[in-house]
């Protein structure tokens, strides 16, 4: 082919022409070479940029680990922080036993050296007393033998002149018993042989007895009647009124005409215009309108209003009632729920002669149920027998309208076990709540009046004082306000029954002293007593609820 490309006339176009098209291939082939090239550029930096995320990535695991080992390292730091602080608590705890097992120890020490040096001063005293009831007995014997030897001297004097009074004596009684028999003896004589005169004296003697148990049996029935009619209902435990109509008329009207005297500057004893009641600043404004509202009603003739006050116990609820009652110039009267469901059938009864007796005061009532949710509980609880049930359907009968005679004010501690319909006759409801830090204080200091400062001024008011020491006064030293304040946050959560109480141990505890004289220390000593106690009774009663 080359032969005759060679020889042809064409041939060299051709070789041109080859090489023209070699010229194309190598310039192909340098740009695929360039495309080469590119693409082996464009996958080197792919696999730079991939390299680099992969780095990033793994440098992004690496702070996480590394975070997550910080977060780990402080979970155990706290931890062991915990642990430490739990060990430092607990052999805190451990200390504080150990100290508190010393100082009992110490106490114990302390008691039984005092009762040993107790124990040698008695032996003292019994060796003592033994030698002195020795040289007393050997006094005694020598003023015997004296006295033996002075009677011996008139022994037979003295036995002349008894034998003759006794004689004498012998024959007087003899000679009175003898006249006295003679004139019995005659009378009945008399009597047993008339027939007339002994049917006159056995009709006298049956008549006369038949009198007496008449008599006694008619005015026991009366009285019964009259009491029954005009007297108390036996379900009111405490009231203003007296037991019967007639009763406590001139003490009532001595009360009515005090109170108008005293109507510009009513204050109560402790300045607050509310008796010895203590209350919430908000709680006893609330009870003042509510008493001055009851007084305005009564004087308008218009229906009253039905009260509820609930909250925990001791808080004043009955306090307050009386008091309220003081203060609208209504009459009081107290009855317990749980003094219903004893009576069984007779409580319908008992509850109806209530609300009767209630509607005779001429000035109103306020009737003060106290535990009411012992009788006035729901209706459909199981353990509620028949005749409580039929108790409740009497007074919510009594109750159904608006009065214009009687104030029905309940007090509970779980308001929520009242009947609905109980609930729907309350008008006004008010919480008691336990006494802040201020109330506590107030109470504190109206009770070591009343149990410290004026405990030896109480006289008793009967003939039997003349025959009874008179109390022995109480001694006040060392008890500042400040004394008060610290008792009183000392005492949170105490209610005012309980912090009445605190103060009848602390005049115990000072009439157990042998000085009789209240010191800082020692009121100290029993109001942290009592704080502990209270706080115990607390986990108790938690410790109960929970197991039930």
């Amino acid at each position: 082919m080359l032969k005759q490309i060679e020889n042809s006339p064409h041939g060299k176009k051709v070789f041109e022409i080859l090489k023209q098209q070699e010229d194309v291939r190598r310039a192909e082939n340098l740009t695929k070479k360039v495309e080469f090239q590119k693409e082996l550029a464009a996958i080197e930096l792919e696999k730079t940029r991939v390299d680099y995320d992969e780095r990033k990535k793994l440098e992004q695991q690496r702070a996480q680990v590394k975070s997550q080992m910080s977060r780990y390292e402080d979970e155990l730091a706290r931890k062991r922080m915990q642990a430490d602080h739990e060990a430092q608590r607990v052999r805190n705890q451990e200390l504080v036993k150990m100290q508190e097992e010393s100082a009992i120890r110490q106490e114990q020490m302390r008691r039984a050296i005092e009762e040993q040096i107790q124990e040698e001063r008695r032996k003292t005293d019994r060796a003592k007393a033994i030698v002195e009831k020795e040289i007393e007995q050997e006094k005694i014997l020598a003023e015997a033998n004296a006295r033996i030897k002075l009677k011996k001297q008139t022994e037979d004097v003295e036995r002349r002149l008894l034998i003759e009074g006794a004689k004498a004596e012998k024959e007087k009684w003899v000679q009175l018993i003898n006249t006295t028999f003679e004139h019995i003896g005659g009378g009945l004589q008399t009597i047993l042989t008339d027939q007339n005169k002994l049917v006159v004296a056995v009709g006298g003697v049956t008549a006369l007895a038949a009198g007496i148990y008449t008599t006694r049996e008619g005015a026991r029935v009366v009285w019964g009647y009259v009491d029954r009619i005009l007297g108390q209902p036996s379900l009111i435990r405490e009231s203003s009124r007296g037991k019967y109509p007639w009763s406590g008329v001139f003490s009532r009207a001595m009360s009515t005409m005090t109170s108008k005297l005293n109507k510009g500057s009513n204050l109560g004893n402790n300045g607050n215009g509310f008796g010895d009641v203590i209350l919430n600043p908000s709680l006893q404004k609330r009870v003042k309108q509510l008493a001055n509202a009851t007084a305005n009603t009564k004087l308008h003739q218009a229906p009253f209003r039905n009260m509820l006050f609930y909250g925990p116990p001791g808080t004043g609820k009955t306090m307050a009632a009386r008091e309220l009652a003081r203060k609208s110039g209504l009459d009081y009267a107290l009855m317990t729920g749980g003094d219903v469901a004893p009576l069984g059938s007779q409580a319908v009864t008992k509850i109806h002669q209530l609300f009767d007796w209630a509607k005779k005061s001429n000035r109103g009532l306020l009737l003060f149920i106290d535990e009411a949710d012992a009788f006035l509980c729901e209706r459909n609880k199981t353990y509620m027998s028949e005749a409580q049930r039929s108790a409740l359907n009497a007074l919510l009968f009594r109750t159904g309208d608006q009065s214009k005679d009687i104030v029905l004010a309940l007090a509970t501690n779980r308001p929520g076990d009242l009947d609905s319909a109980v609930a729907d006759r309350i008008d006004e409801v008010l919480e008691f709540p336990l006494p802040g830090e201020d109330e506590r204080s107030k109470l504190l200091k109206l009770y070591l009046d009343k149990y410290i400062m004026k405990a030896g001024e109480k006289h008793e008011k009967s003939w039997l004082r003349f025959f009874r020491g008179q109390p022995q006064k109480i001694e006040v030293k060392g008890v500042t306000d400040d004394l008060i304040r610290e008792a009183a946050a000392k005492t949170e959560g105490f209610s005012g029954r309980e912090i009445a109480k605190l103060m009848a141990s602390v005049q115990a505890a000072v009439y157990g002293s042998k000085e009789c004289v209240l010191t800082p220390d020692l009121f100290r000593e029993v109001v942290d007593y009592k704080v502990a106690e209270h706080q115990q009774r607390r986990r108790l009663a938690g410790y109960e609820q929970k197991n039930a």
